[in-house]
């Protein structure tokens, strides 16, 4: 370990600052562009001692949690509170037209869809039974080490004000000092919380976690590696005015304003498509609201995801035929042949992308597509490649879904 000073050039795409040394670039997280700053160093990777001159865009983070003065943080769970609002708005859309640039797109993107405190209602918590309770919280940057948490100002504050409540659930299912996940997802009708990575859950453990749940109040569901434990009310989402209780431990967006942001752009490009194809469609997120315009086939691989959106669609008034197909669109894409019956597709891949897929809709003769990514650098490759098939980029609009994180959503609108 070397202590020395530097200055900070810019920020990196995970949100460290980053200095230009003799020995190459060095990353110090919690410092910002412009600072000079005192650093011990251990190979690439500096940790702030002091600053010598602050940016004018540092402020005081908005959590106790965060760490002294924004410098050094203790809770992995943000990076980016310490800077002010202006220049990380900046940051959050310069990190998709870097993205785009790469891949020699150059399209004009929009201001960034802002993200507030308290809108997070879905939230991955670290856990470890202790000897007398249950540690939880976030873990530690680059660290197994679990900060234990009193308050979370991005998360909802139904999921803030039953911390306590979760604490009880999680230390009643655990049965060691293994670490596990608790995701807490709130719902219409209270909140769904999953528990991963316990290794065996014995009938004592059972019993007691759902003695726990009975105990307290406005929990609707929790489940244990995926399997619903004990449900005193069915968890329920609004998809566009359709109720749907997706499975225990299903992917949903974290929140709901990035969602509706997302559905409105999805819905102004589809417009008065009459047929319309939405793969890796989930619950129905978009495909529940795209059935209130046109015909939708909804492609998905988990098997009760797709169920649950059959149910709702299947409960819910108003709406045009919506068929479901389980289908692996990284190993088995729909071909052009498949397409060519759909006026638009709606496609929202995991982190890695859609390649296989778009390899597909580049050849297709589908007139309009819109792609929705919560990784700008997958987006981008998939998107070049709709471009080298004939698509024109119409629209990209970054969304900003995880408050002072790195990540970015992004929505993308293409016309043949």
């Amino acid at each position: 370990m070397s202590t020395e000073t530097v200055t900070i050039s810019r920020l990196g795409a995970q949100g460290d600052g980053i200095a230009h040394t003799q020995d190459g670039p060095l990353y110090v997280p919690f410092a910002l562009a412009g600072e000079t700053v005192a650093v011990a160093r251990i190979k690439s990777h500096g940790t702030i001692m002091s600053i010598t001159t602050a940016s004018p865009d540092r402020q005081e983070p908005a959590c106790r949690h965060f760490g002294p003065d924004g410098v050094n943080g203790t809770c992995g769970g943000c990076v980016l509170q310490h800077l002010k609002d202006d220049p990380y708005h900046a940051f959050k859309r310069i990190l998709v037209i870097e993205a785009l640039q790469a891949k020699g797109l150059t399209p004009v993107v929009d201001d960034l869809v802002i993200a507030r405190p308290g809108e997070r209602r879905r939230v991955t918590l670290a856990a470890r039974r202790t000897e007398k309770d249950l540690l939880l919280g976030f873990n530690q940057a680059e660290s197994h080490h679990i900060v234990a948490i009193e308050e979370c100002p991005i998360a909802v504050p139904g999921i803030v004000a039953r911390l306590g409540t979760i604490r009880a659930i999680g230390k009643a299912a655990a049965a060691n000092a293994e670490p596990f996940r608790i995701t807490v997802l709130e719902t219409l009708s209270g909140l769904d919380i999953a528990i991963e990575g316990l290794k065996a859950v014995s009938d004592r453990q059972r019993r007691a976690t759902i003695d726990a749940v009975l105990a307290e109040r406005g929990v609707a569901r929790v489940s244990v590696n995926g399997e619903a434990l004990v449900e005193p009310q069915k968890p329920q989402l609004d998809f566009g005015g359709v109720k749907v209780s997706p499975p225990p431990a299903a992917f949903t967006q974290a929140t709901k304003p990035a969602e509706d942001a997302m559905a409105e752009l999805v819905l102004a490009e589809v417009g008065k498509a009459k047929r319309i194809a939405d793969l890796f469609a989930g619950s129905g997120t978009f495909s529940l609201r795209l059935a209130r315009i046109g015909r939708v086939h909804a492609v998905e691989s988990e098997d009760k995801a797709l169920k649950a959106l059959d149910l709702a669609a299947r409960g819910a008034q108003g709406l045009k035929p919506v068929t479901t197909e389980k289908r692996d669109l990284f190993r088995r894409p729909l071909t052009p042949q498949d397409l060519k019956v759909y006026d638009a597709v709606v496609f929202d891949p995991p982190r890695a992308g859609a390649e296989a897929q778009v390899k597909e809709l580049a050849r297709s003769s589908v007139k309009k597509l819109v792609a929705v990514s919560c990784n700008p650098l997958t987006l981008a490759r998939d998107l070049a490649l709709l471009v080298e098939g004939g698509y024109r980029i119409t629209r990209v609009t970054p969304i900003d879904q995880f408050l002072w994180s790195s990540h970015v959503e992004v929505v993308a609108t293409l016309e043949k």
